[in-house]
């Protein structure tokens, strides 16, 4: 499956929360399928994107949260699943798009290229609901209970390793910080 059909899939129900996602393509696809004001593309922070969205839902429990990251990413800082797990927020979703590659620099295997189970881990890292999917209406379905859902959620995306056409964003990422924090004061 694709990674841009899967994000198209949630769209409508990533309307009402919070976003953060890694830079890259994931951030390239989701400002292309339409940038909405609580879309926080985080930059130059590899790994640290579920750290980000952990604190967002401490402090605002009563908003949903949805972490948008990479293979790649999440392997920079497996610790952050442990911490997830350890405060084990409801209102948040971690969503990894797992395409066994870091396609957003040049294609180079990760370590779920060679059997590394991130759903497998997110379990022994104590989140409980943790799994992995690997067709589209599989995705659509967990993606929307667990946004839906009152308990923490690990879903981990088996994805194509295919590069956006572009990168760029016509969007300035000093304003999407600013943006994003004025969108998490209003209610």
């Amino acid at each position: 499956m694709k990674r841009r059909e899967c994000l198209a899939a949630i769209q409508a129900e990533l309307s009402g929360c919070a976003v953060v996602t890694i830079m890259g393509a994931v951030a390239a696809e989701l400002h292309g399928l339409g940038h909405r004001p609580s879309f926080f593309y985080l930059q130059h922070a590899m790994g640290l994107a579920p750290s980000i969205g952990l604190g967002i839902a401490l402090s605002q429990p009563e908003r949903r949260v949805v972490v948008l990251d990479g293979d790649g990413s999440l392997l920079m800082n497996l610790g952050g699943l442990t911490t997830l797990a350890r405060e084990a927020p409801g209102n948040l979703t971690h969503i990894v798009f797992d395409n066994a590659s870091f396609v957003s620099i040049g294609g180079y295997p990760t370590a779920t290229s060679h059997g590394a189970d991130l759903a497998a881990v997110a379990r022994a890292a104590g989140i409980g609901t943790a799994r992995t999917v690997t067709t589209l209406d599989e995705f659509s379905a967990a993606a929307r209970a667990a946004i839906a859902s009152a308990e923490l959620t690990c879903l981990v995306a088996k994805v194509e390793a295919d590069a956006v056409t572009s990168f760029a964003m016509d969007l300035h990422l000093l304003e999407n910080r600013f943006e994003f924090a004025r969108s998490l004061r209003r209610q």
